[in-house]
């Protein structure tokens, strides 16, 4: 007699599990049932700065696979249908049909929470009025294009800026916008270091972005028709015929809650190695609504990427399937950019560094991509951390041009394998004029960040 898995989310993790546990499965030994609220499943949320900006021509260039291709390999995702409460006893959830309104229960044998993360909406007066966007799918993005292309004036203000605030300013600048980020924090990016930050913000000003740090938003303002017409902070009004938030997301496990499993500090959701939700045997969590071991601190975070989501995703499958995998954790891994500029990081910054009670050094240098004498090299930042009395390395960051971002990377292989900065120095890296220094700009950090240690004793 064939089990029925229930998945809650149609995107990264939940399709990847659903995806993973029927090659592992057939139709006969386990029946897929998974539960969409959108239009589409499989897309890359990632690259919708980029469709938005026209880096990347139509909306389906972002979609990996289709509710139909799905479907086809016996998949029953059902779009437009919102799960409104999970039975974990009686082991049943309940949908609405968003087009209907009809609602039924469906039992299930194993449960895969794949919820996401819900954008954070700043609380304050006209927040919702026509032309405020916030983008975090398809539909959202789809939205924001007819009004860029409707609006009557050229002035874009964007709430935030991390990753989202930053890249949407970038395809904003593309479609021709004069553009306005107003930024809560010291610095834009603060996944980065202030000092780090003071980069970014210098090379948006030198793109023709106007950044404001330290600014606020209490209300947004509207015209006629109850369009928004500005952004309001405690200093100045910022006049606006387009807003599109950036202001981060939290776990969306607001059914979770209501259903009784356990969640973290961040409010998402605690699971084993295995991405079994704690204390509940046959559920399962991954993605954006779920909380994973920081490698470096030793502590539980939640850290929202779509490459955590597709490997949890490819783990549930395995397990579910019958198969066994685990996700043992995570270094805080990230890249982005806004034009050419492009920004890195990896492991811990100061701040966190000092909440986990490390003692550490830090070092900055200042390189090239390329041998300086080649044509195009382009200058970048590197900053690392490094525990003050073993040397273990605690974290980089990146700010650069062409050949910047990717960099990191040998600073993540770096922090997962607990690599010491004096034993990254005799890292056999690749050399050559047009790719790099005889001296990799990662390597020269190591290299200070060694003699910082031994230094400080």
């Amino acid at each position: 007699m064939s089990e029925r898995l229930v998945v809650i989310g149609g995107d990264a993790a939940g399709m990847s599990a659903a995806s993973q546990a029927r090659r592992l499965k057939s139709p006969g030994e386990l029946e897929i049932v998974a539960f969409e609220r959108g239009h589409f499943s499989s897309y890359s949320a990632c690259g919708i700065p980029y469709w938005v900006g026209g880096d990347v021509g139509s909306r389906d260039e972002l979609i990996a696979r289709s509710p139909e291709e799905h479907r086809a390999r016996d998949i029953g995702l059902r779009t437009r249908t919102e799960v409104t409460e999970i039975d974990v006893d009686r082991q049943r959830v309940r949908s609405r049909d968003l087009e209907s309104g009809a609602e039924k229960w469906t039992g299930f044998d194993k449960l895969v929470i794949a919820t996401g993360a819900r954008p954070l909406r700043p609380p304050v007066p006209g927040i919702d009025a026509p032309g405020v966007h916030g983008v975090q799918n398809l539909d959202d993005g789809q939205a924001l294009i007819d009004t860029l292309s409707g609006a009557e004036g050229r002035r874009a203000v964007v709430v935030g800026a991390g990753y989202i605030g930053v890249e949407m300013a970038e395809a904003l600048l593309n479609r021709g916008y004069e553009v306005t980020v107003l930024n809560r924090s010291e610095q834009p990016m603060a996944t980065l270091d202030p000092d780090m930050g003071r980069l970014v913000h210098a090379a948006m000003d030198g793109l023709g972005i106007r950044t404001v740090n330290s600014a606020a938003v209490t209300k947004v303002l509207t015209g006629p028709g109850g369009r928004v017409r500005a952004v309001a902070t405690d200093e100045e009004e910022y006049p606006a015929d387009v807003v599109v938030l950036g202001t981060g997301v939290e776990p969306e496990t607001s059914l979770a809650r209501a259903a009784g499993l356990p969640l973290g500090a961040y409010g998402g959701l605690l699971t084993d190695l295995a991405m079994r939700v704690r204390g509940h045997e046959n559920v399962w969590a991954g993605g954006d609504c779920v909380e994973v071991l920081d490698l470096v601190s030793g502590r539980m975070r939640h850290v929202a990427l779509g490459t955590h989501a597709n490997k949890q995703g490819q783990v549930i499958g395995s397990n579910v399937g019958g198969d066994y995998a685990t996700f043992p954790g995570m270094v805080g891994t990230a890249v982005s950019k806004v034009c050419d500029l492009e920004i890195a990081r990896t492991g811990l910054r100061e701040k966190e560094a000092l909440e986990a009670g490390l003692r550490f050094v830090t070092v900055t240098v200042e390189s090239t991509s390329r041998a300086g004498y080649y044509p195009g090299a382009a200058p970048m930042t590197v900053k690392m951390l490094a525990e003050r009395r073993t040397g273990r390395l605690l974290g980089t960051q990146i700010v650069g041009r062409e050949g910047a971002a990717k960099r990191v990377d040998v600073a993540a292989v770096a922090l997962t394998a607990k690599m010491t900065v004096e034993a990254m120095t005799a890292l056999d890296l690749g050399y050559a004029p047009p790719f790099s220094p005889v001296w990799d700009p990662v390597l020269v950090a190591a290299r200070k960040a060694t003699a910082a240690v031994r230094a400080a004793g």
